[in-house]
């Protein structure tokens, strides 16, 4: 008959829960660049695609179904597991609003590298917009930053105010995202 010191034991018990402790799943974080990637229709680092890779250090609890992803939305995607409940949001490159639509055509080099034409610039006064086809409202604020049309940028009422995220439509109009049909 074979005695295990209790030193010994602790040890073997120790090896013996290991195995269990591999086991343990994680999201397959490739898998949600790839996602991203199809769902915006561009690469990471380009116009309109993911800024960067997902940080390896996420570690996410296995999705039993295909995470869903959502937008862009305010410039980063919405990865999603609605089985288990996380959500991650994946900032995206600048200059991307033609996939807002979801998923596109790849673009050729050339056009995806123009610019677009600052049709708003930092400090200018512009139109705030909100509203449906049943009312709208409007207010006057100070963009923070440059802007061509389809990008998102901050405005805000003064200097103290805290900023708002809006889209800009037209040369010194701004919409709030989510209201589409003004």
């Amino acid at each position: 008959m074979l005695r295990l010191p209790a030193l010994g034991l602790a040890a073997f018990a120790m090896m013996s829960a290991a195995p269990a402790l591999a086991q343990q799943k994680f999201e397959n974080l490739d898998r949600i660049d790839s996602l991203v990637a199809m769902t915006v229709g561009a690469n990471p680092g380009e116009p309109g695609g993911p800024a960067a890779p997902v940080d390896r250090r996420l570690k996410l609890a296995a999705c039993p179904t295909m995470p869903s992803v959502e937008g862009p939305v305010f410039g980063a995607a919405m990865v999603k597991c609605d089985a288990l409940g996380w959500r991650i949001r994946v900032p995206l490159v600048p200059g991307g609003a033609a996939a807002a639509s979801g998923p596109v055509a790849r673009q050729t080099v050339a056009a995806r590298v123009q610019p677009k034409e600052a049709v708003v610039k930092r400090g200018d006064p512009v139109q705030l917009m909100a509203g449906n086809a049943l009312f709208s409202v409007s207010r006057m604020m100070i963009a923070d930053e440059d802007g061509a049309i389809g990008e998102t940028i901050r405005v805000r009422e003064d200097k103290r105010s805290s900023p708002i995220l809006a889209q800009i439509v037209d040369m010194g109009m701004v919409r709030v995202p989510g209201f589409n049909d003004f």
